[in-house]
């Protein structure tokens, strides 16, 4: 969480989210645009985490569906 606030677009780059780092390291490079960037960063980083959660519990979902279905 710190390096999202810190240095946003590297944030993105660890992420694999070339295009958007790019765009975020423009955005930084004005003090004023550093905020957003920041934000934008820690958006996209909890998302990130979001969507894995789901996935996760998506294919326990369907795990547990099978095997109930099995039995």
């Amino acid at each position: 969480m710190l390096l999202a606030i810190l240095i946003p677009w590297l944030s993105f780059f660890i992420n694999g989210k070339i295009i958007r780092g790019i765009v975020c390291l423009i955005l930084q490079i004005t003090i004023i645009g550093w905020i957003p960037a920041a934000i934008w960063a820690l958006s996209s980083r909890n998302s990130s985490k979001m969507d894995k959660k789901l996935k996760q519990m998506e294919k326990k979902i369907i795990a547990s569906n099978i095997s109930n279905s099995k039995g």
